[in-house]
């Protein structure tokens, strides 16, 4: 596993400075698939939780359109595209975030490729929301809207080849053949995470580069 204390020190630092003058702060991490921004988001809520600074994690994967919706358009070939999601039910839940309502959000299980209704609580007094996603900072509309609801930005940036070798590797460890692992990633996840890196709209923090 890659080193990021260096990532989590720098992003939790920020936090600290900027949640002085704000009831609540909220965080986007972001980047390709397989960029590691889950990773990040995990760790820096960790820290910010041993540094007893209540906080909550939300992943933008819950927002994942049911394969029954994707089958009926036609888009279950390319999942975790932006069409995929559930955008507008997304605005609608960063909006409330912002309003600091009481949130209660979906939650992606991967290994069962479904969402799971109602799993993560956003109470209204948690003064830290971290949000992770591929589409958090994204050039394309209706996405590009959520860019003025973010207090603090950060976007992980890594090169396409090496995006390319730990998508492969991802399938693999779900026990697909080379092959069909190669396969899988070249035909949708390496698409996607091009098309993340090519309409990135600028963060205010960005670890690392794309080439």
């Amino acid at each position: 596993m890659q080193d990021i204390t260096t990532e989590v020190n720098e992003l939790a630092g920020r936090i600290h400075e900027m949640r002085q003058d704000k009831d609540r702060l909220l965080v986007a991490v972001t980047g390709a698939p397989a960029s590691g921004k889950s990773t990040l988001a995990a760790e820096v809520s960790r820290r910010l939780t041993l540094q007893k600074v209540p906080n909550t994690l939300v992943p933008m994967d819950g927002f994942h359109l049911d394969n029954d919706i994707l089958d009926a358009r036609d888009l279950r070939q390319c999942k975790g595209a932006p069409e995929t999601f559930d955008v507008y039910g997304f605005l609608r839940m960063v909006a409330a975030l912002r309003a600091q309502e009481d949130v209660v959000v979906p939650r992606f299980d991967r290994t069962r490729d479904i969402a799971i209704a109602g799993a993560v609580h956003v109470p209204p007094r948690s003064p830290v929301v971290l949000v992770e996603g591929n589409y958090l900072m994204f050039d394309e509309d209706p996405w590009r809207s959520l860019a003025s609801q973010w207090d603090l930005t950060a976007r992980i940036a890594t090169p396409l080849p090496e995006l390319r070798a730990r998508l492969i590797q991802r399938w693999l460890s779900h026990n697909f053949s080379r092959a069909a692992a190669t396969r899988r990633a070249e035909s949708n996840d390496i698409p996607n995470a091009h098309r993340v890196t090519e309409k990135a709209l600028p963060c205010d923090i960005t670890f690392g580069s794309d080439t």
